[in-house]
């Protein structure tokens, strides 16, 4: 993917913008922390340290967690809990997730801190900022977060990295103890004090973090999907008639409206469209996959849409609990439930699903002999002897049914925790992770449909395709030959998919047509 081209993140009290987030959590783009911002965090911590001198009890200063809140925790016993909060909330299991996911989770984490509502000190803001320079990123195993109360274990897995325990991967994406890893790094390890382990750990970044990798990658493979459509649509003899503008406008939805257009660009100048234009073409529609392709595609731009609405306020929040106001007091609240987060995760991984499906339909006509208005059964060299493309769409079609159970709500879902204390919770986290392998799948999918589009288009020589999907048959035959006797198709699939999930494709439509 193409570098966001931002050289250093101020974080302070203002909100970030989702690219900062991006060049962060995928370029490595280094942070800074604003000077009135940690001004500010030491203020507010006079508060705190007020509470945890005072005889009256709060929560996460003096008490401990949870369905524990009820104990009261004598001064002499305050970085005990701290570190002890610290070692059983990291409680996560299974494989880390990825480094991206780390790194944009600890950005949004530290934007909170430096908000001033959290209450720690400034140098707990200040050794986040280093971990995160530094390019240790921690180990966090994928379970452990309900979505509610923060990403719980996630977050807490980088606090403990913080205080030099755990692990960490490495710049060479080693595994290795955290503790002499930050001090290799210049970094000293952190002792918690009154209030922290809460603060660090009770935000929704996590969630968050994986909701804006997931609206950037799926900008730009929506652009593909329109692209490998009319890819499919020229190879398909079909026509562009049914995009124009002003029967778009007929029903005005705006994502509707970008997709078509782009899909009218696409096939602008097309010698195969222009072939079988005139009045003795007998056929008045397409089928649906093609006909209605700005329909799904837009609808899935407006999901998106909303979602980045969700995003932008989440990205103004300071989520914490206890939080401290302006005016000094310090409440407890419920702004740390993941619910707007999780719903619009769970809303995209819908709009995945379905576009990942009409994507599945149109590379299956194209290999169905009486579909396909001429091309060979499978778009095989000789078939019978060869299968041609027989089992990449099987491929597709498996990858599509796993999109449709990805597809179930996981913010639906809901189990009680810390001895009911807890006892309603988002799912958020888990429906960012089954996000993510939805976008991965949707990527795959559509390297199927333009690996096979751009086999067909081919087959219809000597007719030539629109300058633009020319241009990106192009590409995909300088990573894999033409049409020809079957050769090992995994390594094909593997290429073109790398194509899409690269820029690559991305490119070559920014080249060429300008909306």
């Amino acid at each position: 993917m193409t570098r966001i081209g931002i050289d250093r993140v101020l974080v302070g009290t203002k909100p970030l913008t989702p690219q900062q987030v991006l060049a962060v959590a995928r370029d490595g783009t280094e942070v800074t922390l604003a000077d009135d911002a940690l001004e500010r965090i030491a203020a507010v911590r006079r508060h705190i340290d007020g509470l945890a001198d005072s005889a009256r009890p709060a929560y996460g200063i003096s008490t401990g967690f949870g369905a524990l809140a009820l104990r009261h925790i004598p001064p002499d016993r305050r970085v005990a809990l701290q570190r002890s909060f610290m070692r059983s909330h990291a409680a996560g299991a299974g494989d880390p997730v990825e480094p991206e996911v780390v790194r944009a989770m600890m950005l949004l984490r530290l934007r909170t801190l430096m908000s001033g509502h959290t209450g720690v000190r400034p140098q707990t803001a200040v050794t986040l900022a280093r971990l995160l320079n530094s390019g240790l990123v921690p180990v966090v195993p994928e379970y452990g977060s309900l979505g509610c109360s923060g990403d719980l274990a996630p977050l807490a897995a980088v606090g403990l990295a913080m205080t030099g325990e755990g692990e960490v991967f490495d710049r060479d994406g080693t595994v290795v103890a955290a503790g002499p890893a930050l001090v290799d790094a210049g970094i000293e390890p952190l002792v918690l004090a009154e209030k922290e382990g809460l603060a660090l750990t009770n935000g929704t970044d996590g969630m968050l973090g994986m909701l804006l990798l997931a609206i950037a990658d799926l900008h730009r493979l929506l652009d593909v999907a329109d692209l490998t459509a009319v890819m499919s649509v020229e190879a398909l003899l079909g026509t562009d008639r049914a995009f124009a503008a002003d029967l778009q406008e007929l029903r005005p939805h705006p994502g509707q409206a970008r997709s078509a257009a782009l899909m009218r660009a696409a096939l602008a100048g097309s010698p195969i469209v222009a072939s079988h234009r005139g009045d003795d073409c007998p056929r008045v529609q397409d089928a649906y996959s093609m006909r209605c392709a700005p329909q799904v595609h837009g609808a899935a731009r407006d999901t998106v849409a909303h979602a980045e609405t969700v995003a932008g306020r989440e990205l103004a929040a300071a989520i914490d609990n206890p939080v401290v106001l302006d005016d000094g007091r310090v409440e407890s609240n419920g702004n740390f439930h993941g619910a707007p987060v999780g719903y619009v995760l769970d809303f995209l991984a819908i709009a995945v699903a379905d576009v990942a499906s009409i994507a599945e339909r149109r590379t299956d006509r194209m290999l169905d002999v009486h579909r396909s208005h001429g091309l060979p059964a499978f778009l095989a060299d000789d078939p019978g002897v060869d299968s041609g493309y027989m089992i990449a769409q099987y491929t597709q079609a498996g990858v599509v049914s796993e999109l449709k159970r990805l597809a179930v709500p996981a913010s639906v879902d809901s189990i009680p925790s810390s001895a009911m204390q807890e006892d309603h919770v988002s799912m958020g986290w888990s429906a960012a992770r089954k996000l993510r392998r939805a976008v991965a799948g949707l990527t795959t999918v559509l390297g199927i449909e333009l690996l096979t589009a751009a086999r067909a288009l081919d087959l219809r020589a000597p007719l030539e395709p629109a300058s633009l999907t020319g241009a990106v048959r192009d590409l995909v035959r300088a990573e894999v030959p033409g049409p020809g006797p079957d050769r090992h198709l995994a390594p094909d699939i593997a290429a073109v998919t790398e194509l899409i999930r690269s820029g690559a494709v991305n490119s070559v439509l920014d080249r060429e047509v300008s909306l």
